[in-house]
């Protein structure tokens, strides 16, 4: 008998920490599943294996200028060392990168996680004067290299129809939760706390300060869970007066958002209608709906398809702090109306919204360049 070649997959990533859901929790995890040798090259402390996935650090850089220079260099070499047959890069950074690695014969797969020609629209580190040229030097930059890379995988449909008309081998897959990952089927709903809950990164076109001001004027509590953006924005929410309503937890790992699902009625997702989120699919507010709670969502036209649609929750402009609080008090006052729509939650993710039917798109992919 023949030796079975195993493919050596190499996961390229200068700005997301190893353990990432999309990259490790989903992708990784199912490629490993899948049978192939899977590396993540990544910021972090120390080389290692993690359930059968190996980790190759590089040095995590604090600054951003340091992070795309010295770390976009480092992920170079480290991918050359490794000498996948396919490399699966993360970050728009990395583009030089998978550029070279082209050249060098290898299959190119870019990951497109958000759009970011809009994206730098709301950048508060690009001078605003100059957001609008950067944004178009970038997109054509990237339009340029999505030409001549093997696929062009995105995190929504929005995203993928903009690559298509670039390059034909453009695909979506989702940021859909894991049918199993955050699901407690014996939940008692009684024994849940009067609480909601935001667990992600925390900014302010992530609707940090309406969602404060709003549990203040509903006055309940809400568990928030995740990484301030920067320590000034921490700073001034802490002075905020319905900061006393929060129950901070800093960053959580799975297990812990688990419990945190678990202990509260309802999950809120309020990103300000910036440019980059109209068209985006939070992966937390199918998280939510995963765990079986409803979701308190902004009004954009495709989440309400999502929410409304479902009936699973309550669409609110995000800018409206009146409207946010009504919606939480609504979902607390009526605790079997909240059940029903987390039951309604959940059955859509099982029907459609759920990573089992997206790691079967990833693995055709690895399967049709593999072959």
């Amino acid at each position: 008998m023949g030796i079975v070649k195993v493919h050596k997959i190499c996961h390229l990533t200068s700005a997301h920490n190893p353990t990432d859901d999309r990259i490790y929790l989903r992708e990784c995890q199912s490629l490993k599943n899948a049978g192939y040798d899977v590396t993540i090259i990544a910021p972090g402390e120390r080389d290692e294996i993690i359930e059968g996935i190996k980790i190759a650090a590089i040095y995590p850089y604090k600054k951003r200028t340091h992070r795309m220079i010295k770390g976009v260099y480092e992920v170079y070499q480290r991918a050359l060392d490794i000498d996948a047959d396919v490399y699966h890069f993360h970050d728009p950074e990395l583009i030089p990168v998978g550029l070279r690695l082209k050249r060098n014969g290898k299959k190119i797969i870019y990951d497109v996680h958000e759009d970011v020609p809009r994206q730098i629209l709301s950048k508060q580190w690009i001078y605003t004067p100059l957001r609008k040229t950067v944004g178009w030097i970038v997109e054509e930059y990237e339009n340029y290299a999505a030409r001549c890379f093997n696929y062009v995988v995105t995190a929504t449909p929005f995203i993928r129809d903009r690559f298509l008309t670039i390059n034909k081998h453009s695909i979506d897959i989702n940021n859909f939760p894991l049918m199993s990952e955050l699901y407690v089927p014996d939940n008692d709903w009684s024994m849940k706390e009067k609480i909601v809950c935001f667990v992600g990164s925390i900014s302010k076109i992530r609707g940090i300060y309406e969602m404060i001001d709003a549990i203040c004027e509903a006055n309940f509590r809400m568990l928030l869970a995740g990484d301030f953006e920067t320590q000034i924005l921490m700073e001034e929410v802490l002075e905020k007066r319905g900061w006393k309503n929060v129950i901070y937890l800093g960053y959580i790992n799975r297990d812990e958002v688990k419990k945190v699902l678990t202990r509260s009625i309802g999950g809120i997702v309020l990103y300000h209608p910036e440019p980059n989120h109209v068209d985006a699919q939070p992966a937390k507010m199918f998280e939510y709906m995963s765990a079986g709670m409803p979701v308190v969502a902004s009004n954009f036209p495709l989440w309400k398809e999502i929410i409304e649609g479902n009936n699973c929750g309550i669409c609110v402009d995000p800018l409206n702090v009146n409207e946010i609080a009504n919606a939480i008090r609504r979902i607390m006052d009526n605790p079997e109306q909240a059940k029903l729509m987390g039951e309604n939650g959940r059955r859509a993710v099982e029907e459609k919204y759920n990573w089992e039917q997206e790691e079967y798109k990833l693995l055709n992919i690895y399967e049709e360049l593999l072959r």
